[in-house]
């Protein structure tokens, strides 16, 4: 069982988000203060707008031993990439969250009492941020993002961006009128070729 938890720890040791708690020990009291920046280990986010793999995430936490677990608090930040739902366009952003999570001893009354997806554990001397940080993440961002809160979205006849044309319109006649307007528009008189209109008598 110890093998197998050594294992693990190293496998978890790997991921940018897993921090290593060995200097708390088990016992309340201890603390310390992570404050780096760290490479998104993936994609975290919806699908129109998410944190994307490889960005940096600005850690800003305190890590402290509690008598059940370790009780990781403070902000998280990081860039992200979305598409409007007006106007499709591709924009960034920035998304900040607040961590408050335990992290529960093996064995403790904590990690005995609750499931798996309740609170995270601790493995080998170690906690990952990564499943709290997704959660928090995808509370945080909005379901249908907009590059800004006034986009005008996208002409329903031909689709220009009516943001990067302010003045774009087309001009419409009700549909109830058009057969009146084709019935009263004036006619042409026949000028021949040489576009003169000829006398009253040789007509």
């Amino acid at each position: 069982m110890a093998s197998q938890q050594s294992r693990t720890a190293q496998r978890r040791m790997t991921s940018p988000t897993v921090v290593d708690i060995a200097r708390l020990r088990r016992g309340p009291g201890a603390m310390f203060s992570l404050r780096e920046t760290v490479v998104s280990p993936a994609r975290i986010g919806l699908d129109l707008i998410a944190i994307e793999q490889g960005a940096p995430l600005d850690l800003d936490l305190r890590v402290e031993s509690v008598l059940e677990g370790v009780l990781v608090t403070g902000p998280v930040a990081a860039p992200t990439v979305g598409r409007c739902v007006r106007c499709l366009t591709e924009f960034q952003a920035r998304v900040h969250v607040v961590l408050t999570e335990l992290f529960a001893y093996p064995d403790s009354a904590t990690d005995t009492t609750t499931e798996e997806d309740e609170v995270g554990r601790i493995v080998g001397d170690t906690i990952d941020l990564e499943q709290p940080i997704i959660d928090a993440v995808g509370l945080e961002l909005p379901l249908a993002p907009v590059c800004r809160p006034d986009c005008p979205g996208l002409c329903p006849q031909c689709g220009v961006a009516l943001a990067a044309e302010p003045d774009h319109h087309h001009e419409q006649i009700d549909p109830r009128w058009a057969k009146l307007a084709e019935m009263v528009a004036p006619e042409v008189p026949d000028t021949g070729t040489s576009g003169e209109v000829p006398p009253r008598g040789e007509r």
